[in-house]
């Protein structure tokens, strides 16, 4: 097996084993990425079968996903009381500390983990790593207005920003935001660097998502692994 297959393989197991932790009539956090299309893929075959559930999406590519193998949603626009969130991850550490955004979903993707009473990470095997940083860049998500004074203080801090691009194009959000990647060799203190980001005004939500990981699912080669808190 290719390694592209490989890891592709080892994400869809983790999305299978992820899908056995939905019930009857739970609300759900649909989260946005590779691993959350398997998910969903799992999630719609149960559905077809008479699993009856509800779901609140990331992204607008997650709920055209959701939309075309049945799975009904709720109205992003208010407020719900979230069962379980399930979605992946860009980096895990032996504490469960993740950093999420590399698809751009980060502040939707938080503000569904805050109101989910249970949190599933599902990822591959690469995604886990002794210390959050290099080489996977931390996102922070910023107004668009002043983002070059956004990234001054942050590089006050000593670390370099860069405004994500696209196709040759600044990204937007469908939040209508900017992301700044930043280049960090080691987070040493997840819950520090998180709450000093998050104090400079302009700064929307970072791709640190601590202290909201409940059970961590890792596809390997040799089968899943669940990881509890």
């Amino acid at each position: 097996m290719s390694g592209q297959k490989e890891l592709d393989a080892c994400k869809q197991a983790a999305a299978v084993k992820a899908a056995e932790y939905v019930h009857d009539d739970m609300i759900l956090g649909l989260g946005t990425g590779s691993t959350a299309k398997h998910l969903i893929t799992a999630l719609g075959e149960r559905v077809r079968q008479g699993l009856r559930i509800r779901g609140v999406p990331t992204s607008e590519e997650t709920a055209e996903l959701a939309r075309q193998f049945g799975i009904p949603l709720n109205e992003t626009e208010g407020a719900w009381d979230l069962d379980l969130a399930i979605d992946g991850a860009d980096q895990v550490d032996p504490r469960l500390n993740l950093i999420k955004g590399g698809g751009g979903a980060l502040l939707k993707e938080k503000i569904v983990a805050a109101a989910a009473r249970r949190v599933i990470i599902m990822v591959d095997y690469t995604k886990r790593v002794p210390i959050l940083g290099h080489p996977f860049p931390l996102p922070v998500e910023v107004v668009r207005f002043g983002w070059g004074n956004v990234a001054k203080q942050i590089e006050t801090m000593g670390i370099k920003p860069v405004l994500r691009e696209r196709a040759g194009r600044t990204f937007v959000t469908e939040l209508q935001h900017y992301i700044l990647d930043l280049h960090v060799d080691k987070i040493a203190d997840p819950v520090d660097l998180d709450a000093r980001l998050r104090q400079i005004p302009g700064v929307v939500e970072t791709g640190l998502f601590v202290g909201h990981t409940s059970l961590l699912i890792v596809g390997t080669p040799q089968g899943v692994e669940v990881v509890n808190r």
